[in-house]
């Protein structure tokens, strides 16, 4: 994300609306200072099915690690739950402090305070920490997961590139994880194969949460994760609703981050989207949060609502949304077929739709948004090419086509006949449905044939992540885990990267990029790295292995019953934990 930040995915709500500092058009401040109630039932609505993963080793999407991290499962460290930049500073939660490095920082050291209990009443120990890391390896039950903990443990690769370690299921090279992630008493010792500063951001991520081994089921401990924090699932059920009560062996006394005020928490899933907005705008159920935007006709009119004041934020987000190529063979493979899809679209349209400038957002130049400082550098060509237009250029577009008939003529032929064209993944929704015609208009008018793929929001990532279901483009949205763009270049343009979405480590313009971005990230001159950053960023662009990218806003609405509501930077979200019911 930005600022120090976590980094997420972004449930698309929209292709157009899909950036930095903090801009409210509604004042939380007062709600947040009002002194909180203890109890009641606070709701969570979404029109999602489910959430994308519960598993602290799969889930890697910014709200649902807010909101997990605030209520089920601890971290060694953690962001300071608070409002403003303060928000994005580390402080212990199951450590003592937050890590102490040595050895140049190839050592990290952490010692887990006493009193820590599961919900079962059992202690949470050293082991549970070295297990529940570990699990992070077993890529072929564990997926979608952050990778920054695999990458970095001083474990050999195989030949193929992969750890030598294949997680604890199988057990195939336990004898190098155990040396590279140790346990003496409380205590447990990270090995890595590089000097890592900020490895300690790196465990804000539930993937570095412990688990405890008998109570893991492989890939169906998605469905029910064993809780440490102050709440435990009481039911899930995926299209209807989760709920959350108190766990009663939690111990306030040994949490100095979280601040259970509710009794038990609802998250009803799959709500038409004409219902819950109504829920909404008319208050129906005031101790309600909303984890969607509103569609943006009915955002734009309880933004103008004065009695809303107290309900509702417009931020500057921590996320670039854009649509990713897949640049494999036989997909999006041609560079002048991703330079016509670019220059045909218009826009205009696409913000028009979103809710206008003052809820869409920029047109951004750069997978790294400007927030990072240093890494960022406004890039040339794309927007800046004096050829593109803001309402799409067909014209131009078309000329890129006329390219690819002598270039890649597979492609033109794939992207041009009715009976093949390119397909598009995206989120279900209502809006997107409406941004898919003005897509289709703006390429038909170029020459190009677009279908839509429509995916169930809450099964949007798991599906677009698996090379295998992914088509040719993908909508998308990323934000630096923190600021640094190791946590933004290497994770979406690598094939180690967590959220590589463009499969581009079979074209031609991968192996150079590789090669700069694997000596960027070893930089320890700060300014020789961001130098890097930038390059390899306009280096991204250059190839447009992304397009579309929008430094973007987002809105979050709660009822009139909701208090403590505070914006999270690092988490580019709700603060979770503050959250209560009033009287």
């Amino acid at each position: 994300m930005s600022r120090l930040t976590t980094r997420r995915l972004v449930a698309t709500a929209a292709t157009a609306a899909l950036a930095v500092g903090v801009v409210f058009t509604g004042a939380s401040a007062n709600a947040a200072a009002a002194k909180p109630v203890t109890g009641g039932t606070l709701y969570f609505i979404t029109h999602d099915d489910q959430f994308v993963h519960m598993d602290p080793a799969r889930n890697y999407t910014g709200r649902d690690i807010a909101f997990f991290n605030s209520y089920l499962y601890r971290n060694l460290v953690s962001y300071k739950p608070t409002s403003g930049p303060a928000g994005a500073s580390l402080v212990a939660d199951l450590a003592t402090n937050t890590g102490v490095p040595s050895n140049a920082a190839k050592t990290w050291k952490f010692t887990l305070r006493s009193g820590i209990t599961w919900e079962d009443g059992s202690a949470v120990t050293c082991a549970d920490v070295k297990y529940g890391v570990s699990r992070a390896f077993a890529s072929d039950v564990i997926t979608d997961g952050p990778q920054y903990l695999v990458t970095a443990l001083d474990i050999p690769l195989d030949k193929d590139g992969s750890s030598m370690y294949k997680g604890p299921y199988k057990k195939t090279g336990q004898a190098l994880y155990d040396k590279a992630v140790t346990c003496s008493g409380n205590t447990v010792t990270f090995n890595l194969n590089r000097s890592f500063a900020d490895f300690n951001y790196a465990l804000t991520y539930p993937a570095g949460a412990p688990v405890k081994a008998s109570k893991d089921t492989g890939d169906k401990y998605d469905l029910r994760p064993f809780s440490d924090g102050p709440y435990k699932i009481a039911s899930y059920k995926a299209g209807d609703q989760l709920e959350l009560v108190r766990n009663e062996n939690w111990k306030k006394s040994s949490d100095t981050v979280r601040t259970p005020y509710p009794d038990n928490i609802v998250v009803r899933f799959g709500l038409a989207e004409d219902v819950r907005d109504a829920i909404m705008m008319e208050d129906q159920i005031p101790n309600t949060v909303s984890l969607d935007s509103l569609q943006p006709a009915n955002m734009r009119a309880f933004f103008a609502d004065s009695t809303k004041s107290a309900q509702r934020f417009n931020v500057y987000d921590p996320y670039v949304r854009y649509a990713a190529m897949n640049v494999s063979a036989g997909h999006m493979d041609c560079l002048d077929i991703r330079k016509a899809v670019f220059f045909a679209i218009n826009t205009q349209a696409l913000i028009d739709l979103s809710g206008g400038s003052v809820f869409y957002g920029d047109p951004g130049d750069n997978p790294v948004k400007p927030v990072l400082g240093l890494d960022y550098k406004k890039t040339t060509g794309n927007i800046h090419d004096s050829n593109w237009k803001i309402t799409g250029n067909a014209t131009y577009a078309a000329s890129f086509l006329d390219k690819a008939k002598t270039s890649c003529p597979d492609a033109y032929a794939r992207a041009t006949a009715a009976d093949k064209g390119i397909t598009w993944d995206i989120a279900q929704s209502a809006t997107n449905q409406k941004a898919s015609v003005l897509i289709t208009d703006a390429l038909k008018a170029a020459g190009i044939n677009i279908k839509f793929n429509f995916i169930p929001g809450g099964q949007y990532y798991s599906t677009v992540m698996n090379n295998a279901k992914q088509h040719d483009i993908s909508s998308a949205g990323w934000g630096a885990d923190w600021a640094n763009a190791s946590t933004v270049i290497p994770e979406l343009f690598t094939k180690e990267g967590g959220f590589n979405l463009s499969q581009n480590w079979n074209d031609a313009a991968y192996a150079a990029f590789k090669k700069k971005s694997d000596a960027t990230k070893v930089e320890t001159d700060r300014a020789k790295q961001a130098k890097g950053w930038q390059e390899l960023s306009q280096y991204v662009m250059d190839q447009y292995w992304i397009i579309r990218p929008v430094f973007s806003k987002t809105q979050d609405t709660w009822g009139s019953k909701v208090g403590g509501v505070f914006y999270w930077e690092p988490q580019g979200t709700f603060g979770f934990g503050g959250l209560y019911v009033k009287n």
